[in-house]
Formats: structure tokens, sequence, C-alpha cells
């Protein structure tokens, strides 16, 4: 039997690898001593383009930064802005107001409600202060709460349904700040608001929130009585800064930090958000002059009942008030008061009031409008009307009136 010798020079080559192969990793153990011992050496002289940190120089490094105690960097920034200026400016002057009422049959008594109110001026040891009517109708006592929560009981000067406004009175020592009047006839749309007051009352006490000027000369019908038919015309600005239950008798400021309107009301309902409303403050200014010297407003008076033709049937305006079927506008008199500018004039019942000085009246609240805002107690005006379907022209003059 023989042997191939292509197995042998198989095994003879293979040995011969084996052996390179050792040569080869040993060259290379060695050569890795070389560079690990060599290169952190190099490196400390500043040999190499780099730095080498051993790992465990590391790990002991990362350790005593981990000991040292950490920096911290106060930052001090300066957030005064036109907006914080103002609020500081008007803030103070900005108060609660609480309606205290009487026990009776239907009710405990105690506190009816909150709201906000203004001090507008101090004079001669006393402060005085401006709010809505409704909240402060039918009180029995009014207290004010000033911004560092001291309760100082309120005297009621004058309040007006008509207008929603109403003037109180404090001792002026509790006062430091009074705010300032600004120019609502200037006020544009998109001009910066800021709403002040007491919202949900005085747990959130000088609360802020800011929103632009949504619309000016804005008209909202007011129905005083609860009856369903509207009784004024409230002109108002209207706003997106939110007013809340309590906001109402507060500031509503200018950039500058004046007050431009008096919070007043807002649109209450699921599909609305940030309609809200405010007393122009050069409308409400003549009314807090009445309120704080005769404790109520002088307006002129005609010494008339009226109802607009809107409100009376087809039936009546043709039967009872004999009118000319072209006429749909105006407003009927339905009782003369004697002895009134209106009975001394000669107007009488079932008269029906299509103008007032040549200005078309169309319903009651055309004339309310246009007698309050246009004319003066002692003016004289014209009034064009229909009697058993002929017109007619008398001159009234115009009396004191409180409303």
């Amino acid at each position: 039997m023989g042997y191939y010798d292509d197995h042998y020079e198989y095994q003879k080559q293979k040995g011969n690898r084996g052996r390179w192969f050792f040569s080869a990793l040993v060259g290379a153990v060695l050569g890795g001593l070389l560079v690990v011992i060599s290169v952190p050496a190099l490196s400390k002289w500043n040999v190499l383009p780099y730095q080498v940190t051993p790992r465990e120089s590391e790990q002991v490094q990362n350790e005593e930064t981990a000991k040292e105690p950490a920096i911290r960097q106060q930052v001090s920034v300066d957030v005064s802005s036109q907006v914080t200026k103002a609020i500081d400016k008007v803030s103070d002057a900005v108060v609660g107001i609480v309606n205290i009422q009487e026990a009776n049959f239907w009710s405990q008594g105690g506190e009816a409600g909150t709201g906000s109110g203004v001090i507008y001026k101090k004079e001669n040891g006393k402060a005085f202060i401006v709010t809505n009517h409704h909240v402060v109708e039918n009180a029995s006592e009014l207290e004010v709460s000033l911004k560092d929560g001291t309760r100082v009981p309120a005297k009621l000067l004058g309040s007006d349904v008509l207008m929603d406004l109403a003037v109180l009175e404090i001792d002026a020592k509790h006062v430091k700040k009074v705010a300032e009047f600004g120019n609502s006839d200037t006020v544009k749309p998109g001009e910066p608001v800021i709403a002040i007051g007491n919202p949900l009352g005085l747990q959130f006490a000088g609360s802020v929130t800011q929103g632009i000027i949504s619309g000016t000369n804005r008209t909202v019908e007011v129905d005083l009585d609860q009856d369903g038919t509207p009784d004024w015309n409230a002109e108002v600005l209207q706003t997106d800064a939110a007013i809340n239950p309590g906001n109402s008798g507060g500031a509503l400021v200018n950039i500058q930090g004046q007050v431009i309107g008096i919070n007043s009301m807002k649109i209450a309902q699921e599909a609305v958000e940030g309609i809200g409303f405010a007393i122009p403050i050069n409308t409400a200014i003549p009314v807090i002059s009445d309120l704080e010297k005769y404790g109520q407003v002088r307006r002129p008076y005609m010494g008339v009942e009226l109802r607009s033709l809107s409100d009376i049937s087809s039936y009546h305006l043709q039967a009872t008030l004999h009118l000319p079927k072209d006429v749909t506008e105006g407003v009927a008199v339905i009782q003369v008061v004697p002895m009134s500018p209106a009975a001394q004039a000669g107007l009488k019942q079932f008269d029906v009031i299509v103008a007032l000085d040549d200005h078309k009246i169309r319903d009651v609240l055309d004339l309310r409008k246009y007698l309050y805002t246009k004319k003066s107690i002692g003016d004289t005006m014209k009034v064009t009307f229909y009697r058993d379907g002929k017109k007619h022209t008398v001159t009234i003059k115009l009396e004191k009136e409180s409303f």
C-alpha cells in the first residue's frame, strides 16, 4: 500500500504557515505594548499634535469635577414695559366694592355680591369712587376693599340706572393714589387696553387682563325693567380683554395708564367669547359730576309717557291714533303729566311724535337718546307730531328731571 506525496506537501506547508502566524502575533503584541507605553509619554512631551488622556485619568478627573460645587449664574431680567408701567400707575386706584344687604323674608342678608370701583378724586378729606349702579343696587351698607385688603365703610352719593353708574365716598386717609381719566373719544380699534378689577370676588382682587379695543361707538340695548322691551341704547366701547363677574365698575385702561372706560357688561353665551363692554369715560364724566354734586343726574324733562309705534297693533294705529297709512315710525303719547313742559306746550294723549328739532324719531330709544344727549335743562325744543291724522308743531321749554 502506498501513500500519496501530495499529503505530505500539505502538511509541510501547514507547518510553515503556523510558525509564520505565531511570529506575526508576537510582533503585533509587542508593537501594541510599545504604542501603549510610548504614546502617553510622547503626548506628555508635546511631541504629538493632539492630547491623549488615559481612561483612568479621565475617570479620576470626572470624579474630581463632580465633587466640585456647581456654579449657578443668577440672571437679572428687566421685565418693565409699557403695560407694566400702565398697571403700576393705576392699579392702586382700583378697589373692591362690597354690597351688604339686610335680611328679609326672602334672604338671609349679608354680602350680596362684590364688584369693582375706581378712585378718581381726593378733595377736602374725602375720596370719590365711581362704580356701576348694578354693583351697589339695593345695598343697605357698602364697603370698599383697598388693594392691601383693608375694608372701609363707604357712603353712596348717588346712582343712575340709565347710565349704570354710581359714585361713592370714603375717608381720604385710606387713599394713596387716584386714577387719571383719559380721552375715550380718541380711542381706536386695535389699540391695546387693560382691564383691572376683581373677577369672581375679592379672592382675585386686582386681577389684570389685556386685550384690544374691538370696536368704538357700539350700541347695546338695555332692558331696565326686565319687561322684554329695551329701555335704553347704551353706547359703549367693545373690548376682548376678559371682563368677568366682579369686574363691573373696574377700570379699562389705555397704554398710558389712563382710565378710558368703566367696565360694565359682557355677552355671556356659550357661542360667544371675548366680547366685553365699557362705558366711555367721556360719556361717564358728566354723569359722575352730577352724582357727586347733586346725588342724581339732572336731565331735561318733557313729562310724557311714551310707546313706540312698532309696539302698537295696526288696528289701533288707525282706529285710536288715526294715523295716515304712510306714518309707521314714531312714538305715541300714552299719558301727559299735568303741569309738565309737554302739558304746558299743549301735547295730549294719543298724539304721535315723529320729530324733535326736525330730527326724525323712529321709536322711544331715538327720542330718549336725542333728548338726553343733545338737549339741556332750560333749552327749547321743537316737537313735530300727528293728531287726528294731521301734522302739528309746538315748542317745549325743557325742565329738570330726576331719573
